[in-house]
């Protein structure tokens, strides 16, 4: 019974958070059983540029530690956020997504190549709950059942929490920069006096992601309501 609600449930998940958090997991699982090691995932621009290691472009956003504590944080914020915005403000629009997605990271080899930060998966789960944050600014928000406190200070709470458990916060910073980025120049400056659409979708991904149909029938997670959990969690509006 529990492995059919698994399945269901599994099975529901939209196209690209099933297929990112599932990568996640396996990569995760992979070094855990000693088939592969973090050494043959991390970001190196010189293995990547000399030694065609290409893999490691895509990989270095997969591996998010040892099964641990931290790697169960990151894969439930990552799962809930990456599917509230697809199933949200990104439904029936797969292709703007994967641009979101392909965007995102281009933009983060490009700053961590100053930087020097190996794997880019933590600042990517930012990224996603800022703009998701920023997209549903109302949403009251619960962490711990310490704070209380608006949606859009979600990432800032996270950044403290990074802090306190004396994580790098670089990278929740580089999550953050680059998740406003996207969100400036998505949601904000096309809507100014003179402004116009910057990012657009490549049409290869339109045909490749929005050739089919959504399902009518299909019942998305709320956008809104991260449910569940203690963290992230919304409150009523009477704030009960």
């Amino acid at each position: 019974m529990a492995y059919q609600t698994f399945q269901t449930e599994y099975m529901q998940m939209p196209p690209v958070t099933r297929a990112y958090t599932t990568a996640c997991v396996l990569t995760t699982l992979a070094v855990q059983l000693d088939i592969i090691t973090p050494f043959q995932l991390y970001f190196n621009p010189e293995l990547i540029f000399k030694q065609y290691q290409v893999w490691r472009l895509f990989t270095n956003f997969l591996f998010f530690g040892t099964v641990g504590f931290n790697f169960l944080f990151n894969m439930i914020f990552t799962y809930r956020y990456c599917r509230m915005l697809e199933e949200g403000s990104f439904r029936g629009r797969t292709a703007d997504f994967v641009f979101m997605f392909i965007f995102g990271a281009i933009l983060m080899i490009l700053i961590s190549l100053g930087i020097n930060i190996v794997f880019l998966g933590q600042a990517f789960t930012i990224m996603l709950v800022y703009v998701w944050s920023r997209r549903n600014p109302y949403v009251r928000m619960n962490f711990f059942g310490l704070l209380n406190f608006q949606a859009p200070y979600l990432p800032w709470v996270l950044f403290g929490f990074s802090l306190m458990l004396g994580n790098s916060v670089v990278v929740d910073l580089m999550g953050i920069a680059v998740g406003h980025i996207y969100y400036f120049l998505e949601d904000v400056f096309p809507e100014q006096s003179g402004g116009f659409k910057i990012l657009k979708t490549p049409s290869i991904l339109r045909s490749l992601f929005d050739g089919a149909p959504t399902d009518p029938n299909y019942q998305p997670m709320p956008e809104d309501r991260p449910g569940g959990f203690q963290w992230g969690m919304q409150n009523d509006p009477d704030g009960r």
